[in-house]
């Protein structure tokens, strides 16, 4: 059997590597050699597994402390340390492998994300043992320990949430939209799940998907999985809360004699008055035209159309004249004011 890789060299870091930078290389090898991204490609295949199994040890610190003592020993079972670290999977390791967590838009546009457990069902918030089980002389019974070594038992133990990023554009963000997750187990069951993005979602707004996350202990259910949203822009449109911003360029006449203009909206195009004497910088507010409520779909903010006039460029000598009089019509009536 071909002896295996050292795993700083699978993910071609060094010993001294830090957490982001073991991070950092796992995801750029994990997506060259996913099984999505290369179908029937067994070799792919394989060298997925292996970079994945790297990380799931250097990535964490007890584990890597192992490995950096014991090398592959301590976990194949071919050394007696591995023993140790076998009791030290039976409480909560099975559980402590990972899921990988891959996100596939309607439009093709694939985002990849991974999603690490760790020992002692599944998350690093767990320090150690519950305390209750703990008793002189061996762990109780009480908890479903038998006295003197591990046991499944009745201990029962909810799994730790896990999370995730997902990117949406900025009109499914307006309408809602749904989008496939592909979830992959320690085992490599892959499981494809269809998650609804509510309209008027923003950025930072998160999606819990319950049971989801990373797998209970003896039994317990499963915790949930948070899809942290990030929604992308949309050229002429600004987004404040609930309300969004546009600029509307009305022509120097318009303004001045007041008329019609088109303003473009999330909805499509409407036709507006603009008041005559309209200055430059004033504001069409235009109710409803805005991002739905979360809560309430049917209800939305508002859209302000920010007023921008045109000046004329290359007026001929004839225009200029005409404005010249106006400038003095104005001023006689007392009216030069703009």
């Amino acid at each position: 059997m071909a002896a295996k890789r050292d795993l700083y060299e699978v993910l071609g870091i060094s010993k001294t590597a830090d957490e982001k930078t073991i991070k950092k290389a796992y995801r750029k090898l994990a997506k060259k050699y996913h099984p999505d991204m290369n179908p029937g490609d067994k070799t792919a295949e394989q060298k997925f597994k292996e970079v994945t199994d790297a990380y799931n040890i250097l990535s964490d610190p007890e584990k890597r402390k192992l490995y950096d003592q014991y090398g592959h020993a301590a976990f194949d079972g071919t050394g007696a340390e591995s023993e140790f670290y076998k009791n030290y999977q039976n409480y909560g390791g099975a559980h402590g492998g990972y899921q990988e967590f891959h996100f596939e838009g309607g439009d093709g546009d694939d985002i990849f994300g991974d999603i690490f457990g760790s020992m002692f069902g599944g998350g690093r918030n767990n320090k150690g043992f519950h305390r209750s089980s703990f008793h002189q002389g061996g762990f109780g019974s009480s908890d479903g320990f038998g006295g003197g070594g591990f046991g499944s038992g009745s201990f029962r133990q909810k799994g730790s949430d896990a999370h995730a990023d997902i990117s949406i554009s900025f009109d499914e963000a307006v309408t809602g939209c749904d989008k496939v997750i592909h979830l992959q187990d320690q085992k490599g069951a892959m499981q494809s799940l269809q998650v609804h993005i509510p309209a008027g979602i923003d950025t930072g707004k998160s999606v819990r998907l319950r049971g989801k996350g990373n797998p209970g202990i003896g039994g317990g259910e499963a915790g949930d999985l948070f899809l942290k949203v990030t929604v992308g822009e949309k050229q002429g449109f600004e987004r404040k809360g609930n309300d969004v911003y546009t600029t509307i360029n009305v022509p120097f006449s318009t303004a001045v004699c007041g008329g019609e203009a088109v303003i473009k909206t999330l909805y499509g195009n409407v036709i507006c008055k603009i008041k005559e004497g309209t200055q430059s910088g004033s504001k069409i507010r235009l109710r409803g035209k805005g991002m739905p409520l979360m809560k309430n779909p049917s209800q939305k903010g508002d859209q302000y159309a920010v007023v921008q006039i045109q000046v004329p460029r290359n007026v001929s000598q004839q225009a200029k004249n005409k404005l010249k009089e106006f400038e003095a019509l104005c001023g006689q009536r007392g009216n030069a004011s703009y």
